[in-house]
């Protein structure tokens, strides 16, 4: 009896700190950004706009980490905003679907999403939905968590998923695990037009960061730069 009320004292306490984590968050996102952080993105999605402006065809953005707690969740949000506030049409998808987080953060429904439209058992058209983060910005959450997430990343059916959002995109941001801990970034690095590498200084390890670099650039992964995130998320 004693041992299980410890249990869920100590679920209670985890649940307690998740709330608090996505709360702090929501406070760095969208609209709630400080007018030096909105000036920070404009000038990475000015960036990125010029490093890939031979592409013609829809932009297909991958952001990640070296490892995890790096911040590229929130950095992939506020890129997203912000090229939606330039008058894009923006389309965000949690490609990172062992640890999803979007559904409560954007304060949408978790599923359907992108695992159950790999799988098959979920429609594209019910699982893209509108964010009231910015009118031209659309989310694609991760949906529930699958047991085999690289697979489905790595599939046909993702090569064609992407084909067809490409067509009523000018942008896709792509939220991805980080690169040195799991595959799945990896498996649908031949789809994107280039990576961000997000670093935090307090967190990052530089094996990482230089395992990460190596990994992208070995399969030929066009590295468009590095956001230093000083902040913690």
């Amino acid at each position: 009896m004693r041992g299980k009320e410890k249990g869920g004292a100590k679920g209670g306490k985890t649940r307690k700190s998740e709330l608090k984590h996505i709360a702090d968050q929501r406070e760095v996102i969208g609209e709630r950004l400080s007018s030096a952080g909105r000036e920070a993105y404009k000038l990475l999605r000015t960036n990125i706009v010029f490093s890939i402006s031979d592409v013609s065809q829809c932009k297909i953005i991958g952001i990640t980490g070296a490892s995890k707690g790096e911040g590229a969740s929130t950095t992939a949000i506020n890129l997203a905003y912000s090229l939606a506030e330039a008058k894009k049409a923006v389309l965000l998808i949690e490609a990172d679907m062992r640890s999803p987080l979007f559904g409560p953060l954007l304060e949408i429904d978790s599923t359907p999403g992108l695992s159950e439209v790999l799988a098959g058992v979920g429609r594209l058209d019910e699982s893209v939905r509108h964010s009231v983060l910015s009118d031209g910005l659309s989310v694609l959450p991760a949906g529930n968590v699958p047991p085999n997430p690289c697979e489905l990343l790595s599939s046909a059916n993702m090569r064609r998923t992407l084909s067809v959002l490409s067509e009523g995109f000018d942008y896709i941001v792509v939220d991805l695990p980080s690169v040195t801990e799991v595959s799945d970034g990896l498996a649908i690095s031949n789809l994107l037009s280039g990576v961000v590498l997000v670093v935090r200084p307090d967190h990052c390890d530089r094996r990482d960061l230089d395992e990460a670099i190596k990994r992208l650039e070995f399969l030929k992964v066009k590295i468009l730069g590095f956001v230093v995130n000083r902040k913690k998320q």
